[in-house]
C-alpha cells in the first residue's frame, strides 16, 4: 500500500483557481502511474486526470483546458492545478497510485467547493 496525502482543497468563487497536492514516498513516481479522481455527493467517483510513469497525461473532457496534472519528483508530490473553476467541479478530490497487478492506493481526499 502506498501512502498518499492530499492537501490544498477549500472554498473558492466560480472562475477562481486552486492547486491540489498529493504527497507520497520517495521513488513512487518511478514505479506507479498516478491519477486524480473526484466524487460529488450522490455521484460515482470519476477520473479527472492521470499521469503515467513516462509522463504521458490524460484528462476528462469536462476539465481539459482548465486543469493541469503535474508531479515534482524532488518533492515527491503530484499536483492538480485547477483554473476557471465551476460550481460543478465541487467534489471531494482523491489521488490514486496504480500499477498493473497491484491493488490501487488512495489518499483520504480533500474537499473542493466552488461557490457560484
Amino acid at each position: 500500500q502506498v501512502l498518499l496525502v492530499e492537501s490544498g482543497g477549500g472554498l473558492v468563487q466560480a472562475g477562481g483557481s486552486l492547486r491540489l497536492s498529493c504527497t507520497t514516498s520517495r521513488g513512487i513516481f518511478s514505479l506507479y502511474n498516478m491519477a486524480w479522481y473526484r466524487q460529488a455527493p450522490g455521484k460515482p467517483r470519476e477520473l479527472v486526470a492521470s499521469i503515467q510513469r513516462d509522463g504521458d497525461q490524460s484528462y476528462a473532457a469536462s476539465v481539459k483546458g482548465r486543469f493541469t496534472i503535474s508531479r515534482d519528483r524532488a518533492k515527491n508530490t503530484m499536483y492538480l492545478q485547477m483554473n476557471s473553476l465551476k460550481p460543478e467541479d465541487t467534489a471531494v478530490y482523491y489521488c490514486k497510485a496504480f500499477m498493473w497487478g497491484m491493488n490501487d492506493s488512495w489518499g483520504q481526499g480533500t474537499q473542493v467547493t466552488v461557490a457560484s
